[in-house]
């Protein structure tokens, strides 16, 4: 139905018109007095109308960007490791979008197989269908999960993935009649998504700082971050006892069988840059939860398919989550597309009830759940993933980077730490090496950084707050798992040059 003022739906008949029976001069005169009154009303004053803006017709629509301020460029086209735009220039992708490209920008027979799939049907409700792609790749994803007997629940992102794992941990112990456990703890120092309960599990300082009257439902315990081990500030430990008695500590608090979760990520990338936990920590921790009665939420969205040279984070220590989250690289940046993982006693718990007809089940969903053409495009990720070895070649190649970097920066005094698994590699940046204070906020050093790379052709992806909160300056490097040894020196050496400009100009700036 067309949006129309009051006085045209109602006029006539508010203001005592009648219909002639004419459809001559007579409707057209009625037609243009009705207009007449539909634009000023019938006495001639501004009619309100609640549905139609008094902007011009002739207004278009534009882009809430991510970033405000300044203009972005056009991307073009992508291949490999590197980015065209619109006017040709070409910019090497070291941060792999937001840690998202694996296997490269421009896989022809990814975009095949989105399209196979588009030209048979795009969308069916997940209540309605399943699917064959839907259904081999959880068949074919799950000999890789570090969940044991995985059920997956496809979902369009890492937020998503995030709640969805909060709802089966809740659903789990409804299901086991448990519904006193209500608590959730999680870590300083985290980053777990931007939607309302993803933030409100992150420590990450300043994106909470916003929307901090609307947060404050789940608990936090220190980062596992032996960089800055025993600074309050930066809320961090470093050794194992000290961690997990802090946890048991919060789980004890809590009360017993309060506490639902423990969520993680096995290696923190966006807030503190690629930061692993000291060795001894992960079996601990799942000793701990499993002790309790607690669910181990491992949240693998940066770190799972390859990105830190295993398949996950949490094959590294061969410790198996209850319930996980994953996305970025499970689609390579091919299709918005997330995953939350329950182990198959998480799953048999939570749906059993519900097929003997006692009610509970997982009263949850999302419109574009459960894709087919996000399973397609997922399954060929996970084809080349396997047939090319880029697990393997992850590894490798993030040795290498890490041995370039130490080369090139090992030395420089703002640069406090090298650190990082595979191609999932962090510097941190300080002001003082020797008591590794930051450089104050204020400085904007690491928009510095970016500046200059970017000038020279260099993407990279990079964080805030890590010290303290609010100051703390660390670089990310995620690049895709095809770049090249000639592409990973060009990165260091721009990375290297910039990091030198950054900080001269800086420390300058402050005397």
């Amino acid at each position: 139905m067309p949006v129309v003022t009051w006085a045209r739906r109602f006029g006539p008949k508010l203001f005592g018109h009648r219909s002639h029976g004419d459809g001559g001069a007579g409707t057209a005169s009625r037609r243009r007095r009705l207009g007449r009154e539909a634009a000023s009303g019938p006495f001639g004053r501004p009619e309100y109308n609640p549905h139609v803006s008094s902007t011009k017709a002739t207004q278009t629509g534009r882009v809430f960007q991510r970033v405000l301020g300044g203009e972005l460029p056009f991307a073009a086209r992508a291949e490999g490791a590197t980015i065209w735009d619109a006017d040709g220039r070409t910019y090497l992708d070291a941060a792999g979008g937001a840690i998202v490209v694996n296997v490269g920008h421009g896989r022809q027979s990814i975009v095949d197989a989105m399209e196979r799939q588009a030209r048979k049907f795009t969308y069916v409700h997940g209540t309605t269908f399943t699917s064959e792609p839907l259904e081999a790749y959880a068949r074919a994803v799950g000999r890789h999960l570090p969940v044991d007997d995985p059920a997956i629940y496809p979902v369009s992102g890492g937020s998503e993935a995030i709640e969805s794992c909060l709802k089966l941990v809740r659903s789990y112990h409804l299901a086991r009649r448990e519904p006193d456990r209500t608590a959730v703890i999680a870590r300083w120092g985290s980053y777990h998504g931007n939607s309302m309960g993803a933030l409100d599990l992150s420590g990450r300082e300043p994106l909470r700082r916003p929307y901090e009257p609307w947060l404050g439902r789940f608990g936090h315990v220190s980062a596992a971050y032996p960089y800055r081990a025993g600074e309050t500030a930066a809320h961090a430990l470093g050794d194992v006892d000290l961690l997990v008695a802090e946890l048991e500590a919060a789980i004890a608090k809590a009360g017993p069988g309060r506490v639902a979760a423990f969520v993680a990520e096995p290696i923190v990338g966006a807030t503190l840059g690629a930061v692993a936990p000291p060795d001894g920590y992960w079996p601990a921790i799942a000793e701990v939860c499993r002790r309790h009665g607690i669910l181990l939420v491992a949240d693998e969205v940066m770190t799972g398919f390859g990105r830190t040279g295993r398949w996950f984070g949490m094959d590294h220590w061969g410790v198996r989550a209850d319930v996980m989250a994953a996305a970025k690289g499970a689609a390579g940046g091919y299709f918005p597309l997330g995953l939350a993982v329950a182990s198959g006693n998480v799953y048999e718990t939570i749906t059993r009830p519900a097929l003997r007809g006692e009610g509970g089940g997982f009263v949850h969903g999302f419109t574009y759940s459960h894709s087919p053409v996000g399973a397609a495009v997922a399954g060929e990720v996970l084809r080349i993933l396997e047939t090319e070895n880029l697990i393997e070649a992850s590894a490798v190649k993030g040795e290498r980077l890490l041995e370039l970097l130490r080369g090139r920066l090992g030395g420089h005094p703002n640069v406090g730490e090298i650190r990082g698994r595979g191609l999932l590699v962090g510097v941190e940046l300080v002001a003082d090496r020797a008591t590794r204070r930051s450089f104050p906020r204020s400085a904007h050093l690491i928009e510095a950084v970016m500046r200059h790379a970017r000038a020279a052709g260099l993407l990279l992806y990079h964080g805030t707050g890590n010290a303290d909160g609010t100051n703390g300056d660390t670089v990310l490097l995620g690049p895709p798992f095809v770049i090249t040894d000639a592409e990973l020196q060009r990165v260091v050496e721009i990375l290297g040059e910039a990091v030198e400009l950054a900080a001269a100009e800086v420390s300058a700036k402050l005397g």
